[in-house]
């Protein structure tokens, strides 16, 4: 994944445990962020900091859109998006 990168990740606290979406252009510091208790409040007070789902996009518009989207999704539907790829919600922090 090059530098000029654009991401929309799905972190949560377990297997189908609480959501957080979010999207950045450095998905290393971000998560590092969240996980030192610095990226969100939501993210610290209910413990989310598995990476279940990542998505790469070429613009900060593309990215930011479907950040939108999927925040707008039914629950049901983002736990589908998660589950075709991850369907055991492993850390996917390693892969990236």
């Amino acid at each position: 994944m090059s530098a000029s990168s654009y991401y929309v990740y799905i972190l949560a606290s377990r297997h189908h445990g609480t959501i957080y979406i979010g999207a950045t252009n450095d998905i290393h510091i971000r998560l590092e962020l969240h996980r030192s208790g610095r990226g969100s409040k939501f993210v610290l007070k209910y413990n989310i900091f598995r990476l279940v789902h990542v998505e790469v996009f070429a613009t900060p518009q593309e990215a930011i859109a479907r950040e939108k989207q999927l925040k707008f999704w039914r629950r049901d539907w983002k736990i589908k998006l998660i589950e075709q790829e991850n369907p055991d919600w492993n850390d996917r922090s390693g892969l990236i």
